[in-house]
């Protein structure tokens, strides 16, 4: 009896149909970021009529389905956006750094903290280099980002090393300095180590009554009153920077012709000069300093606020890109980047076949062709859309201020000026 060799169906169970549906998208996207925008839903509906054509549906069978487009087209638009965000990332970070950050869920949609930061223009400040200089402000004894202290401690005769991290610890653990007065920084020490940045050590009684209560203005040099009087004819008005001299010029002059006292600091070991004794000491006499706590990087506080929010572009306090925010532009780059990853798709399935019998003959498939262009075009459409970013970071964009402001300035030169008849 003769073998019945007819198929029951002689096309592919799956083939790419020419038209998608919006209401079968949502089903389709594995991760769902999109599936609430009517805008995805319709865009990824209209991306299969476009696989259909670039890939020749009407001519041979593309043997995907429409949701293996629609998911195609949900990664197309999160690449896009992660690309886009990372762009925006580096142009923000050194402003946004300490700022507060944010948690998200497994999609990367924004669940608290600052939202739409990624689509905002942020108020941009000196950023890093504003910290750093906070940090080297408060090592000079300036202010900075860390609180500045003042502390004393009696002076006892015939004693002449003094350990400052020991009593301004002792005071920041009882919360009262030597003579019982209450300290600013009770509680804060903690053990750790403190910077002292300046030591107030007065000059001897002695030298003041020498050189009387201008502390010897006339030894500052020449000119210590130039500019600073007139008769009715002359008046002469100095620089600013003259003043600004004269003033650091007479606290110099204090410091090393009317004081025969001095210090030496050695991890917070205080060695006066000379010993305290009678002479010009008496035991109720105080010397006053100003310090800071070595604080740890991570330690939060009023001064230090910021360190416990973005501290890399890790935390930034990025969203998914809004779909409807997506201009024609992004668009296109999502419909190619999705076609490309169809062919991956198609070429995958097609290599699982290398070959496929006919009557007499067998067919080879074009599956490594499809993989390898479908990798190139990846790789070609993620390096142009990095290189354009690139081009348009906020530095870049003022360097192009400033060669269009140069060229337009050059221009304005070579321009004949009118001639102004009153």
């Amino acid at each position: 009896m003769p073998t019945n060799l007819s198929p029951n169906s002689q096309t592919s169970a799956i083939v790419l149909t020419s038209t998608g549906s919006a209401d079968d998208v949502s089903d389709a996207c594995p991760i769902g970021t999109y599936t609430g925008s009517n805008k995805f839903l319709s865009g990824a509906a209209a991306q299969v009529a476009y696989v259909y054509k670039k890939l020749g549906g009407d001519v041979v069978d593309i043997e995907l389905t429409p949701s293996n487009v629609y998911a195609s087209y949900e990664e197309a638009v999160l690449e896009y956006s992660y690309i886009i965000n990372m762009h925006q990332g580096k142009n923000v970070l050194s402003t946004v750094l300490g700022s507060p950050t944010g948690t998200f869920d497994h999609k990367g949609d924004l669940k608290s903290g600052p939202s739409g930061s990624n689509v905002k223009y942020p108020r941009f400040s000196l950023g890093y280099s504003q910290r750093v200089g906070d940090g080297a402000a408060a090592a000079a004894g300036f202010g900075g980002n860390v609180p500045q202290y003042s502390a004393s401690f009696n002076i006892v005769k015939n004693v002449q090393d003094y350990d400052l991290q020991e009593i301004i610890q002792s005071a920041s653990v009882s919360g009262v300095d030597q003579d019982g007065r209450t300290v600013a920084y009770a509680g804060k020490v903690n053990n750790s180590k403190i910077r002292v940045t300046k030591v107030f050590y007065r000059s001897p009684r002695a030298m003041w009554r020498f050189y009387g209560y201008y502390g010897g203005v006339g030894v500052v040099g020449n000119y210590s009153t130039y500019g600073q009087f007139a008769d009715d004819s002359t008046f002469e008005v100095i620089p600013t920077w003259q003043n600004k001299m004269q003033a650091i010029m007479y606290e110099d002059s204090i410091y090393t012709r009317t004081s025969h006292y001095s210090y030496e600091l050695l991890d917070n070991k205080l060695r006066l000069y000379p010993t305290p004794s009678n002479f010009g000491f008496s035991t109720t006499d105080e010397i006053w300093l100003r310090f800071y706590v070595d604080l740890q990087p991570y330690e939060s506080g009023s001064y230090n606020a910021g360190v416990e929010g973005v501290n890399n572009i890790n935390n930034i306090p990025f969203d998914n890109l809004n779909f409807k925010n997506i201009n024609s532009m992004g668009q296109q780059w999502i419909r190619k980047y999705s076609l490309a990853l169809c062919k991956e798709m198609l070429g995958q399935i097609r290599g699982k076949f290398t070959t496929m019998p006919i009557p007499g003959e067998s067919v080879t498939l074009n599956h490594s062709e499809l993989l390898s262009q479908a990798k190139e075009e990846q790789q070609e459409l993620r390096d142009k859309l990095t290189e354009m970013l690139k081009e348009v970071e906020y530095p870049e964009l003022a360097k192009k201020d400033q060669e269009l402001s140069d060229a337009s300035t050059n221009v304005l030169k070579i321009s004949p000026l009118g001639i102004y008849v009153g």
